[in-house]
């Protein structure tokens, strides 16, 4: 077996190679391109299994794929765990491809799991509307700040209906102002076609996603938020537990603790922010359920005005995760504990 760890850049990869016993069998650095990466497997491509370890980053899901193309086993690293085993007094890229070597050679991988093609297909297609949908929003979030600016707030509820667009062709603005809303219209117009576009075949791979029905009955979730949390979940197998789930959403609050100073601090929010944001949009609507209005409302009270509403949004957000995990795991639809039948069709 040889073991090899890879450092990547922009511009390089980063790459050194250990025997078992731990002797350098060889180091180097390729371009992180095709013809790059097939030169390295040449290079190392004798007839022993290579294992190699790359920390999870953009563009390392490209070499994992690229390499295993080759026979290596290629396994994806949490760079805080990496930092936390393997702690740097000096820090380059070919003392980063022997320290990934070398947890590799000691077994002590601490490797992230990588969804397959068609799960970042999903996330892929979600997470693209999501954008979209942030970039209409700013254009239009411009728009109102320049009626403002000229002393002529929106009267109407929806300013990009049809009664909006009468108003907005009828004001007189000087330029460049008149100019820049004009391109925004534009702008907004094609971008509503393009979510539209999105929309439709996201409501048709929907439809034969396995986890979507389940996610639905849960209050909050429509089609939308429901198929980014199915994508962004994955396997929902891979969590042991429903506070293991509640983890990865990074809605978990830091725990500082030692001796009998135990504090809470700010949110982790080291799990994916797309899933993050779905479930905190889940809660809004969810809050008002007779399930979880008492919860809610108690907490935000509890804390306050300031940081009563923010918390307890985020605490219905975690209940909200936990109950999708029983939901998955169980192959049931949403209902409470010891309810009869279920609250959503």
């Amino acid at each position: 077996m040889l073991y090899v760890g890879l450092d990547l850049s922009r511009k390089r990869l980063d790459w050194q190679a250990l025997e078992p016993a731990g002797a350098v069998a060889g180091v180097g650095a390729v371009p992180p391109d095709r013809d790059g990466l097939a030169g390295l497997a040449r290079r190392l491509g004798d007839t022993r299994p290579v294992l190699a370890v790359i920390e999870s980053m953009t563009g390392a899901r490209f070499v994992h794929d690229e390499l295993e193309r080759y026979g290596w086993a290629v396994e994806l690293a949490d760079a805080a765990r990496v930092r936390g085993l393997a702690p740097l007094a000096c820090k380059t890229d070919r003392i980063d491809a022997w320290v990934l070597a070398e947890l590799c050679r000691r077994d002590l991988i601490p490797a992230v799991w990588l969804p397959s093609f068609t799960v970042r297909g999903e996330r892929e297609r979600a997470r693209f509307r999501m954008h979209l949908v942030k970039h209409r929003t700013a254009l239009k979030n411009r728009i109102h700040q320049t009626l403002v600016s000229f002393g002529t707030p929106c009267p109407l509820s929806d300013l990009f209906g049809e009664r909006g667009r009468r108003l907005l062709s009828q004001l007189q603005l000087p330029e460049p102002w008149a100019g820049t809303v004009a391109a925004s219209l534009r702008l907004i117009d094609d971008l509503e076609r393009e979510i539209s576009t999105l929309e439709a075949e996201l409501r048709r791979l929907g439809a034969d996603h396995p986890y979507l029905p389940l996610v639905r009955t849960v209050p909050g979730i429509s089609w939308i938020l429901g198929y980014t949390i199915a994508a962004e979940i994955g396997d929902i197998a891979r969590f042991a537990s429903p506070a293991k789930l509640a983890g990865y959403t990074g809605l978990c609050p830091r725990v500082y603790q030692s001796g009998d100073n135990d504090r809470r601090g700010p949110l982790t929010k080291r799990g994916p922010r797309y899933l993050r944001w779905a479930l905190l949009e889940a809660s809004i609507h969810a809050c008002r359920h007779p399930l979880y209005a008492e919860r809610y409302h108690h907490t935000k009270q509890r804390l306050g005005r300031q940081r009563g509403p923010r918390v307890a949004q985020v605490d219905l957000a975690r209940r909200l995760a936990e109950a999708i995990w029983h939901m998955l795991t169980r192959n049931q639809p949403f209902a409470p504990a010891g309810a009869s039948q279920v609250l959503a069709p």
